[in-house]
């Protein structure tokens, strides 16, 4: 079995469908991108979680002081974008807050299945993926962010956050290297 999981984090339609409230077009290449990712994660058979952003639709959050209202449960941009369909046996972790750990079930999961190496994709790097990335890290999990598959519609943001994450909590891999890391697990679980 393997140890390592890919986390996509917030690949909902509030991010990559242009009727979103939060699209913007710098996400089309990200998500064409993550798309490759996802596949290659399927046929090397890594646990796959999608960590999707989901409010309580008439709860007071405490997010609302920073932000818009947005991603209702129930609602057409809380879904995942359409060409992510979520396949059996990959799990769905709702969220509340930027961090897909921070009062979720998602450490309790991968522990449950002996996973030791998080690869994420998704958006935005400089919020949730960061986020994510420095919990994970937290956690003791080894972080991979796919750089290529996570972006930002700030590149100053962007570029800072991925400088951040190599530097101190995990590393920045190309698509290629990820790539060779899920076929190099596949080959040890054989």
């Amino acid at each position: 079995m393997s140890k390592s999981a890919l986390i996509l984090v917030d690949v909902i339609n509030d991010f990559f469908h242009p009727d979103g409230s939060n699209f913007h077009e710098e996400y089309l290449p990200v998500l064409e991108n993550i798309k490759s990712v996802l596949a290659q994660a399927r046929v090397n058979e890594l646990m796959i979680v999608h960590t999707m952003e989901e409010h309580i639709p008439g709860h007071p959050d405490f997010e609302w002081h920073k932000l818009p209202k947005h991603n209702f449960k129930g609602t057409v941009n809380a879904q995942p974008e359409k060409d992510i369909e979520i396949h059996a046996g990959e799990y769905r972790v709702p969220k509340r807050r930027y961090s897909a750990f921070f009062a979720t079930d998602l450490d309790l999961i991968l522990r449950e299945r002996g996973i030791e190496k998080l690869f994420l994709v998704g958006v935005k790097t400089h919020v949730c993926v960061r986020a994510t990335a420095q919990d994970a890290f937290a956690y003791g999990y080894r972080v991979y962010v796919i750089a290529g598959a996570v972006g930002s519609n700030h590149a100053h943001l962007h570029s800072a956050s991925l400088e951040d994450i190599d530097r101190y909590m995990g590393r920045v891999i190309s698509m290629d290297d990820a790539f060779q890391m899920f076929a190099v697990e596949t080959s040890l679980n054989e």
